[in-house]
């Protein structure tokens, strides 16, 4: 990053290391090229043919949410704000991926759709149907560029190239096998990329503790005892008082922004949909939460041991950047990973170390192009410029997008440079396109009467509405630091899109009912809301109600350890 390169840091690789990272490369691009033996289709392409086993999908599902953002934005977040940012995991994850197994996904995965949007066309119509085609698809492109330009900067540390340079050669990897093996190629190496990436971290923590002292010697050495605790959480939220910091926590991150995410966001949901029945969809979230539970430990932990012991992040150091001053160090506490790798992994596990940032950072950007991609030849090419052609028409123009897409991304990702802690980019975006989608998709599904007419014009007011909120943070009329922006206007969003679609449909006229039946709980029969109990679907292991159970109880347990 620009940063580490005036603060003179370079991680110490050797012959080693990067033969690591050499191998690494080669097995990804090889799966590409294998999956490109798979697609004939344009559903192999872009859905995988819905052919694909639970633990398959579970484990892509997690490892698509496990890119940059989540391994070094949390980690930057752990120096920070210290273990409230497990929020983000036992409130603002687990709970959402839950309840999208249990009730959104026989929604999606009965009704046959091929991306979220498309549901929204069935329920809605057009107008909805586009605005979130596109703001789904704007969204995507920005992210891909975070997770582009974290991936660029560690090869700019292992090679010293420079970082424009860096951006294109990491580009250009993520397209090869995302371009030829669509997304059963992008799924395959996310399962891959998990394994590694835990591989990676779970030393880094270990060897982290073991340098302080221990648990105990972390909480001894952490200043502000609040960042050994998850609640109240003030620092995360901004919010001095803790009654409003806790509403913040439970309404704007762990409701509006939490369930917006994760039961509206295609790049998740794209992933059980490419799951070969109903019941391995509705597991492909829930198995994807047993292993987020544990995440914040690989994550967290590291980013909070780098924030006491790592020179360039502590003392002085550390009291300039919380004052969001620039550091004497000329270091961020986006750097706390690549810094704690520098100071505590010896070559060889140096290599690994490596090699898991690099699969996390292309596990998220081509998760985001594979969504990308679907939606922009499904639901903005196919629906509103070309229609009726061949499907392999769509399956070329598809590999097309995802070029195109990419090269997006490169001119995004120096947008992602400006910030000193990615998440705060991150939950801004998500305040926008989220948060009133989430809005309109849950009203739309559990309230018959909501009609077209309001789903365009609840989501768009609530889009709107999380933009003037960011304003008003940058311009300083409404002081909310931290991330209590976002939240804010994740929150205000969500009520401004219910109200505005409550007022609209009482004035114009509902779909009929019998144009609702599979989008509308009510209006769907309970036989078309089942999943299989029997062949590769018995068992109580596969019970999708019984695993949901366990994970909920998991977190709850989390939740009070850590109180």
């Amino acid at each position: 990053m620009y940063v580490l390169a005036e603060a003179d840091v370079q991680l110490d690789a050797n012959a080693v290391d990067y033969a690591l990272v050499g191998f690494y490369f080669v097995l990804v691009l090889g799966i590409g090229y294998v999956a490109r033996r798979q697609v004939s289709t344009s559903l192999d392409f872009f859905l995988s043919g819905r052919s694909l086993p639970a633990w398959v999908t579970g484990l892509a599902f997690i490892a698509a949410n496990l890119g940059a953002i989540e391994v070094m934005g949390m980690s930057a977040n752990g120096a920070q704000y210290g273990m409230p940012t497990a929020h983000y995991f036992w409130i603002g994850a687990v709970p959402a991926m839950l309840f999208l197994g249990i009730v959104m996904m026989p929604f999606y995965y009965g009704s046959k759709v091929r991306s979220v949007p498309e549901f929204m066309l069935r329920r809605f119509g057009k107008p909805a149907h586009l605005v979130n085609a596109i703001s789904f698809a704007t969204a995507q492109i920005l992210i891909a560029g975070i997770n582009l330009f974290l991936l660029a900067s560690v090869i700019d540390l292992l090679l010293g190239w420079p970082i424009w340079v860096s951006v294109i050669v990491a580009a250009a990897i993520v397209l090869t096998y995302t371009a030829l093996g669509g997304l059963s190629a992008a799924i395959y190496n996310e399962v891959l990329q998990f394994f590694v990436i835990v591989a990676a971290l779970l030393p880094l923590t270990l060897i982290g503790l073991y340098k302080v002292g221990g648990w105990q010697g972390l909480v001894d050495r952490v200043s502000d005892p609040a960042q050994v605790h998850t609640w109240p959480g003030n620092q995360l939220t901004g919010f001095g008082s803790n009654f409003l910091s806790v509403l913040g926590l439970v309404f704007g991150l762990g409701f509006v922004l939490s369930f917006g995410y994760w039961t509206t966001n295609f790049v998740e949901v794209q992933r059980a949909m490419a799951a070969r029945s109903m019941s391995a969809a509705m597991r492909t979230p829930i198995i994807g939460a047993f292993p987020k539970i544990f995440v914040p430990f690989l994550v967290i932990i590291p980013g909070m041991v780098a924030g006491v012991s790592v020179a360039e992040l502590a003392g002085e150091n550390k009291e300039a950047l919380l004052a969001e001053q620039a550091a004497p160090s000329g270091a961020t506490f986006n750097d706390a990973l690549l810094l704690l790798m520098r100071d505590l992994l010896p070559n060889g596990m140096l290599g690994v170390a490596i090699a898991g940032l690099l699969a996390s950072f292309m596990a998220g950007m081509a998760a985001n192009l594979s969504s990308f991609n679907t939606v922009f030849t499904y639901d903005i090419w196919q629906d509103y410029f070309v229609k009726d052609r061949p499907d392999g028409y769509y399956l070329r123009f598809g590999r097309m997008v995802t070029a195109g897409a990419t090269i997006l991304a490169i001119g995004t990702a120096f947008i992602a440079a400006n910030y000193t802690n990615l998440m705060d980019y991150l939950q801004q975006l998500f305040s926008f396109f989220n948060a009133p989608l989430f809005a309109t998709f849950i009203l739309g599904m559990f309230w018959r009467r909501m009609t077209p007419t309001a789903g365009w014009a609840g989501l768009v007011s609530g889009i709107l509405t999380a933009v003037g909120v960011f304003v008003l943070s940058e311009s300083g009329v409404w002081a909310l630091p931290g991330q209590g922006s976002a939240f804010v206007g994740a929150g205000l969003a969500f009520a401004v899109d219910i109200a505005v679609s409550v007022v609209v449909s009482y004035r114009t006229v509902p779909k009929p009912d019998a144009e609702l039946a599979g989008l509308v709980y009510s209006l769907t029969p309970k036989a078309d809301r089942q999943h299989e109990t029997t062949g590769a679907d018995a068992g109580w292991y596969r019970n999708p109600t019984l695993l949901a159970g366990i994970a909920l109880g998991l977190t709850v347990l989390m939740n009070i350890f850590f109180f």
